[in-house]
């Protein structure tokens, strides 16, 4: 008996796998679908829905079908002769794949991958694990059986075979519109974060809440979630002083929180990978630096709505959850604000007892992609640009600095002074996050000081739009 093995083939994603056969004078047994031993050889963990057997007679003939969905194909009893053909976009359009298949064997077929197979044997069971459940009437991609550059080579001539009139009609390839993969939805587009990730990731799709309010229901229920692998929630409600009225509070808990418990549960069902932002205001600042196994103690509205949407997305199995902080973009933030005081003339009063790191939002896109790109764990990341902890006094001193000011302009006051006779939600006083977990992916942060001096020359001319 040999032992179960993972074999890769011509066609990317589509793998062979060799089952161990366990044979006596009984007969055989054979562990047909075994999700953890599978997986730790390297068999995407799919997530099938629906299990079909087909039992045909010698010759019959079906395919080359590539429905939208990813299918674990097996040979219960007999065999088969079993073929297939990449329909994706991209390069290896058209590859093409063939074996035999008995009970000793099963193949892995990603979703835009044609399938094809012919019976061998009288009353061969022809098994199949599928992810999506298939629906009456809609028509799936399909491709000719007797295509001349797939050149399947059909151990029993089509003409002598049982095909249905229906594959009979299939199109050869030069007529096929090639499986484009499914995309990368950004939502929040318009936001500071958004822009920079619609920059960092070219292919996506961003769209921001006008087009799809994470907080409907109906509007979520309607949306095509089936064209999407990766979905980037960088949405959220970041009004912390006004999260602390009535109102603010129905809204913060909205979208911090009940859209992600949403977005999650779309996640598990449509398998995309969930990308999600979190922040430091879901910790009371006592600890330094935070790690990304610390647990949640937050201060305010906000940091408590965001830390329940972060329980609902760490339930999902695939997910980034990209904790962050001192977040500045294409957008309103501290430092456009300091620059806008330095250039009118201010001098400000900042607070020096509240400290953390600047984070850029084309260095957190930046962040995102790499762990896309590199496929690195699923969990929690801290991500901010990198070097020594700086207090929001020390930020603006160097902002007043770099336009031509005197940071003396700039005044430290506490905390407590400055909120003084002001309605204001409670702020950490510590929000250094732990860069190690994320370094150790390989991902090399920009240092803070360079990166706010790249910004604030890209943002000269611009600080008070």
């Amino acid at each position: 008996m040999t032992a179960l093995a993972i074999e890769e083939t011509p066609i990317p994603g589509l793998l062979l796998l060799r089952l161990p056969m366990h044979e006596d004078a009984r007969g055989w047994f054979k562990e047909s679908w075994h999700r953890e031993k599978m997986t730790a050889l390297g068999l995407p963990d799919f997530a099938p829905v629906q299990s079909n057997v087909a039992l045909s007679r010698l010759g019959a003939t079906r395919g080359v079908h590539a429905e939208p969905w990813d299918k674990y194909v097996s040979v219960s009893r007999g065999r088969v002769f079993a073929a297939w053909v990449d329909l994706r976009e991209g390069p290896t359009f058209g590859a093409t794949f063939h074996c035999e298949q008995g009970p000793a064997t099963a193949v892995f077929v990603p979703r835009g991958v044609g399938n094809a197979y012919q019976v061998l044997e009288d009353d061969s069971a022809y098994a199949y694990l599928v992810n999506e459940h298939w629906r009456a009437g809609t028509t799936y991609p399909a491709l000719s059986l007797t295509d001349p550059d797939a050149a399947i080579p059909w151990p029993i001539p089509l003409d002598a075979a049982e095909v249905s009139a229906k594959d009979l009609l299939n199109p050869t390839l030069d007529r096929v519109t090639p499986i484009p993969p499914r995309r990368t939805l950004v939502i929040g587009g318009r936001g500071q974060l958004g822009q920079a990730l619609t920059a960092a990731i070219p292919t996506a799709r961003a769209v921001d809440l006008d087009e799809l309010d994470v907080t409907d229901a109906e509007q979520l229920a309607a949306w095509a979630w089936q064209d999407y692998d990766v979905v980037v929630n960088a949405a959220a409600y970041t009004a912390v002083d006004a999260a602390e009225t009535t109102t603010g509070r129905q809204h913060a808990w909205a979208l911090n929180a009940s859209a992600p418990v949403a977005l999650a549960a779309l996640a598990c069902r449509h398998r995309f990978a969930l990308v999600h932002y979190s922040t430091d205001y879901v910790f009371d600042g006592t600890h330094s630096p935070h790690d990304e196994e610390e647990p949640v103690t937050p201060l305010g509205v906000y940091g408590q709505s965001k830390a329940a949407g972060d329980l609902a997305v760490r339930c999902v199995q695939r997910h980034y959850l990209i904790r962050t902080g001192w977040l500045c973009g294409d957008g309103h933030n501290f430092v456009r604000t300091i620059t806008r005081m330095a250039e009118a003339g201010d001098r400000p009063q900042v607070v020096d007892d509240q400290i953390g790191r600047l984070t850029f939002a084309d260095e957190l896109a930046r962040a995102t992609r790499h762990l896309l790109d590199t496929r690195a764990a699923y969990g929690t990341y801290n991500c901010t640009n990198a070097g020594p902890a700086m207090s929001w006094f020390e930020v603006a001193r160097r902002v007043f600095e770099y336009c031509g000011r005197s940071p003396a302009d700039v005044t430290p006051v506490s905390t407590t002074h400055y909120t003084e006779g002001k309605s204001t939600a409670h702020r950490p006083t510590n929000s250094v996050l732990d860069l190690a977990k994320l370094e150790a992916t390989g991902f090399v942060p920009e240092d803070a000081r360079a990166a706010l001096q790249r910004y604030l020359g890209s943002h000269a001319t611009g600080a008070s739009r």
